[in-house]
């Protein structure tokens, strides 16, 4: 590609994260995201596990059991000549971690709120995330079909707890049982829930934002209750402003249905017109990296294991920042300064994929991986040298002590628990007197589907013995002493080899500093 097909081909990339509270249909809208981009035929959503039809997105087997997601897929359509790439992350609390890393790897994140429940916790944690970033949100009010809160105070709860402007893209008129449309502000226009046919789907309004006399809608209370909201929002609401809204100080509003594909074609039509394309990323020294620099670069967000269990395979996930990638192209791996040839690369539609030849910023790549990657990698071409900003990563609050039930199966054993651990959902400890295997995370769910796909995928099952709540601290190697350790501050290694202490409290932690005041603990991670 020369300069200028390159600048092209980036313009055309819109890539975003979907964020939001459990079970407030996050997968589903994904679902109808790509039935719109014709990659699929019919939306399956969790709730129709009974005729086999699971989520695109949700591709692991424990995910098809339970009805949740717990691990970010990546999804990738074209659609209105824009190439578009979902990342859908995981709602539950437990497996935010990997969620914070994929924000890092998207210009622009939906944030999807039940409109019955409103803000809900995680919710909150994930918006904090994308507004420190500075990237553009925008905001789907689902589950219209059902009975919820006045739109009027989801606004108003969206701006007071999440401090940010709302501007609503569209207004309900009625909801529930007797939701009869959407309010069309940008397109002035409504569009009737449920017609009869694809040519009623639209009713155009009159200059002055109403219907003709003539339609039926016009006679309803709930239509007339909206357009006291509209010329409410007319006259005393946020005024619409682009620049508001790539600086992440203004979120679009859209409401609708996604169970029932209401108001979501509209929502994506606005976000593809609206979302930034491709944009800069600092390196660790703050210098931008732009989109369009004709050099390859890139960083690793996330690596999944088994993501085809009959080939036992490792996908490391590349956010490419700058120029074209080539696939058998050579790059420098920053950590540890080899070249590797990138010959094996695909990209998703959640678990199929097809071989990928070529790519350019702000798409997303998978690498076939061999264990050359970890988690905030970066990578590039030519005689650059630059290192991206690091991920975030958190530490551990609960621990378990796992052991193989069958040790005839130590092999699949530890290869399983090597290959997990690397997906960076849960950390790996080992201890320094036996060496036993001690696993670390931040909630309770990341260790049943740790076991579920040890027996799954690697037909290994393990016992898993709880050592309870504790606080990771690390201790310099020349300062440790392995006499300093005890019951209530057990001494481990981490995955680098680095010594530190599990205080069972902080009463252990004050008698541990007490005790040795030169010594130096610190929270590494």
């Amino acid at each position: 590609m020369n300069k200028q097909e390159l600048a092209d081909a980036v313009a055309k990339r819109r890539t975003f994260a979907i964020i939001s509270h459990p079970d407030a249909g996050k997968t589903t809208i994904t679902e109808q995201l790509l039935l719109f981009g014709g990659v699929i035929r019919e939306a399956g959503t969790v709730k129709g596990r009974k005729s086999g039809h699971y989520a695109k997105s949700d591709w692991m087997a424990i995910e098809k059991q339970r009805g949740i997601s717990v691990t970010s897929s990546v999804m990738q359509f074209n659609y209105q000549g824009k190439r578009i790439n979902i990342l859908d992350t995981p709602g539950h609390e437990d497996f935010s971690e990997d969620t914070y890393r994929t924000l890092m790897a998207v210009d622009a994140a939906v944030m999807v709120i039940d409109s019955a429940k409103g803000i809900e916790a995680q919710t909150k944690k994930l918006f904090k995330v994308v507004k420190q970033r500075g990237i553009p949100i925008f905001t789907f009010m689902n589950k219209l079909d059902r009975d919820g809160r006045e739109p009027l105070d989801l606004i108003a709860e969206l701006e007071d707890l999440l401090g940010i402007e709302g501007y609503a893209m569209n207004w309900p008129i009625g909801s529930g049982k007797t939701l009869l449309g959407l309010y069309d502000r940008v397109n002035n226009r409504i569009e009737n829930y449920r017609p009869e046919t694809e040519a009623d789907r639209f009713s155009p309004l009159d200059d002055e934002g109403k219907l003709p006399a003539d339609n039926p809608i016009t006679k309803d209370a709930s239509y007339r209750a909206t357009l006291d909201d509209i010329e409410l929002l007319d006259d005393a609401g946020n005024t619409f402003s682009e620049d508001k809204i790539m600086r992440g100080d203004q979120t679009p509003v859209f409401f609708g249905s996604a169970l029932t594909n209401f108001g979501v074609e509209t929502f994506l039509n606005s976000f593809v017109k609206y979302a930034p394309a491709p944009s800069a990323k600092k390196t660790v020294d703050g210098t931008p990296v732009e989109p369009t620099a004709p050099d390859f670069s890139g960083f690793i967000f996330k690596i999944q294991a088994n993501m085809n269990p009959a080939h036992r395979d490792r996908i490391a996930f590349v956010r490419i920042v700058s120029g074209e990638f080539d696939r058998g192209m050579d790059v420098t791996l920053k950590r540890t300064g080899k070249t590797i040839r990138l010959s094996n690369s695909t990209e998703f539609m959640a678990d199929s994929r097809e071989t990928v030849n070529t790519a350019v910023a702000g798409d997303i790549v998978g690498l076939y991986d061999t264990g050359n990657f970890q988690i905030g990698d970066t990578i590039y071409s030519g005689k650059q040298d630059l290192e991206f900003e690091p991920l975030p990563q958190f530490t551990p609050e609960l621990f378990m002590r796992v052991t193989a039930k069958n040790v005839m199966k130590q092999k699949s054993f530890h290869k399983g628990m090597q290959q997990l651990v690397q997906e960076g959902a849960v950390q790996l400890y080992r201890t320094y007197s036996t060496n036993d295997y001690i696993l670390g995370a931040v909630g309770q769910l990341q260790f049943e589907v740790f076991k579920f796909r040890m027996e799954n995928e690697y037909n290994s099952e393990v016992e898993m013995t709880p050592i309870g709540s504790r606080t990771a601290r690390w201790i310099d190697p020349d300062q440790l002493d392995e006499k300093m350790s005890s019951s209530r501050n057990l001494l481990v290694k981490d995955v680098h080899g680095d010594p530190l202490f599990l205080f069972e409290n902080q009463f252990a932690e004050r008698w541990f500093a007490d005790k040795y005041p030169d010594v130096k603990l610190h929270a590494k991670l």
